[in-house]
C-alpha cells in the first residue's frame, strides 16, 4: 500500500509534473544513474516545477482556492497559452 505522501505525489491534481518526474527517473534507470546523461530531463522537471509554483503563488496571493489548479484546469490553461 502506498503511503499518503506517495499517493499525493502520484495524484495528477496535486502534482503537475508527474510526466517530467517519470521521464527523469526512467532516464536515470536506463543510464545507470549517470546524472549527466539526463540533464535535459532534469531541466524540464525544474522548469515545470517553477512554472506551476509561480502559478500557485499567484493564486495564493489572489485568494484563489485551491492554490494548485486541478489537472483539468491546468490542461485548459496550457492549451490557451498555445
Amino acid at each position: 500500500r502506498m503511503s499518503r505522501r506517495v499517493q499525493q505525489l502520484r495524484d495528477h491534481d496535486t502534482n503537475p509534473c508527474i510526466v517530467e518526474t517519470d521521464a527523469s527517473r526512467k532516464c536515470m534507470d536506463e543510464n545507470n544513474y549517470k546524472k549527466d546523461m539526463c540533464t535535459a530531463y532534469f531541466l524540464q522537471y525544474k522548469s515545470c516545477r517553477k512554472f506551476w509554483h509561480d502559478i500557485m503563488m499567484q493564486r495564493r496571493r489572489n485568494g484563489v482556492k485551491p492554490e494548485m489548479p486541478s489537472a483539468e484546469e491546468r490542461k485548459k490553461m496550457l492549451e490557451s497559452m498555445g
